[in-house]
């Protein structure tokens, strides 16, 4: 079971920051082995969509608007702690994340920056490619749209 929670960056505690930060920063940079940065002065103008599980942090993603990160609304920073990946969270989160974008932001239209590796979950989740393969902090990725 997953629950989802979704906040604006100031309705953040310390402590689930923390855990939502760690989370990132463990799969992002330690498990993928990329150095870059992860806390991009972005945060605060995105909202967090937290995935819970037994009140521990397990799934996460953030979104924008259209006009801060892409020409149309994103979602980004998509996680799954390792151990929990074989429950489906990938799928949960992203299908809560594209319905916040719809009800917060009243957007359809959805781009992401994929990682290549990933292309046919978000195909599954209704994505289609746009463009070329391009390397981003040193990871093959591909951009992708929701209509």
């Amino acid at each position: 079971m997953l629950d989802i929670k979704i906040k604006e960056f100031k309705e953040f505690d310390i402590q689930e920051l923390y855990k939502v930060l760690q989370l990132r920063s463990e799969i992002f940079v330690v498990e993928q082995d990329c150095v870059y940065q992860d806390i991009d002065g972005k945060d605060d103008k995105a909202l967090h969509v937290i995935g819970l599980s037994n009140n521990e942090v397990v799934a996460y993603t953030r979104i924008f608007k259209s006009g801060i990160y892409f020409d149309q609304a994103s979602i980004g920073r998509v996680a799954v702690h390792k151990q929990h990946r074989k429950f489906g969270y990938g799928k949960i989160i992203m299908e809560a994340s594209i319905k916040a974008v719809q009800e917060h932001y009243k957007e359809h239209e959805i781009k992401i920056s994929a990682q290549k590796y990933l292309t046919k979950f978000y195909t599954d989740l209704g994505f289609t490619i746009i463009g070329e393969d391009y390397l981003e902090d040193g990871i093959p990725h591909i951009a992708m749209i929701r209509k």
